[in-house]
């Protein structure tokens, strides 16, 4: 029993939230237009959740390995750190999740397309391949982009872009993701947002192993660094709800503001382990204004 609460602990449930924001944003600007495909929906959703556990999985391997996770990490304990789980252990359940995301993806493209074998089906099928291994290679692997500063461009690409607009083509199969372009991007800098505090965070342990944007900005730089991701994002989800509003009600999604501004106040505030709270504050802030721009 105790392993299985440090596994569920490992996959870092928390942060489910940020990944279903971008598929609910995809999935709502199709419905804009095309309605939503339940099946496909739910298949893309499970995928997306099953990657990121990959992803959570593989980082906590990957900082066991390197060393970085030691005893004066400011962020929360997790399992191999506190001895309840193995190397072993861990590479299981990357195993396992990669296995469930190669599952739901599959059932996902045949809901989606009927076939495996039209173009649009194999693109997905390279695209999701792809995306298991840049969730494996953040700090896994002879040279991990997390170590070297690049972490916040794929998160922006994968929990922004391909999340937002994969997630609207595969409900609609239109090629116009254009549409979904500026939520996409607001996705990808909110996304981006939770990666920076947890890099604020863990500065000073994180400067022995490895660089990060906060590393290279310091401190007062990445929180400036936090502030304008931020106020891009909203930028970014005003400007598409001023193209696709019918009403003030494409604007409701605008209640989550004050959440914001009191995360941003956090960063702001906060240093070491204070920071930590001020994650899933913006983890659930993005999913709530995900979810919230449904209602139109």
């Amino acid at each position: 029993m105790s392993k299985i609460k440090a596994g569920i602990r490992s996959l870092r449930v928390r942060a489910t939230p940020l990944v279903l924001s971008g598929m609910a944003m995809g999935i709502s600007v199709a419905s804009l237009e095309y309605g939503i495909h339940i099946p496909t929906a739910i298949f893309l959703v499970l995928t997306a959740v099953c990657l990121q556990f990959v992803s959570n999985l593989s980082n906590e391997l990957g900082d066991s390995l390197s060393g970085t996770d030691g005893a004066d990490r400011e962020g929360m304990r997790y399992s191999i750190q506190s001895g309840e789980l193995t190397q072993l252990d861990l590479k299981k359940m990357i195993g396992l999740f990669i296995a469930l995301s190669c599952i739901f993806g599959l059932l996902m493209i045949w809901f989606a397309f009927g076939t495996f074998l039209s173009l649009e089906a194999v693109f997905f099928i390279v695209l999701g391949a792809c995306a298991i291994v840049a969730a494996m290679r953040y700090t896994l692997g002879r040279n991990p982009y997390g170590y070297r500063g690049l972490g916040d461009i794929f998160v922006f690409i994968f929990f922004g872009l391909v999340a937002t607009c994969g997630g609207y083509y595969m409900c609609t199969r239109d090629l116009a993701v254009w549409n979904a372009l500026l939520p996409a991007c607001a996705m990808g800098c909110f996304s981006v947002g939770v990666l920076n505090v947890n890099n604020i965070r863990d500065m000073k342990t994180d400067a022995a192993t490895r660089v990060t944007m906060a590393i290279r900005m310091g401190e007062k730089g990445s929180r400036m660094y936090q502030t304008l991701l931020i106020v891009l994002g909203w930028t970014f989800m005003l400007a598409w709800a001023a193209t696709v509003a019918t009403s003030p009600r494409a604007f409701i999604f605008c209640v989550t503001l004050p959440l914001f501004v009191m995360h941003v106040a956090g960063v702001w505030k906060g240093s070491g382990h204070q920071l930590d709270k001020m994650v899933p504050l913006l983890s659930l802030s993005t999913f709530l204004l995900s979810i919230l721009t449904f209602v139109r």
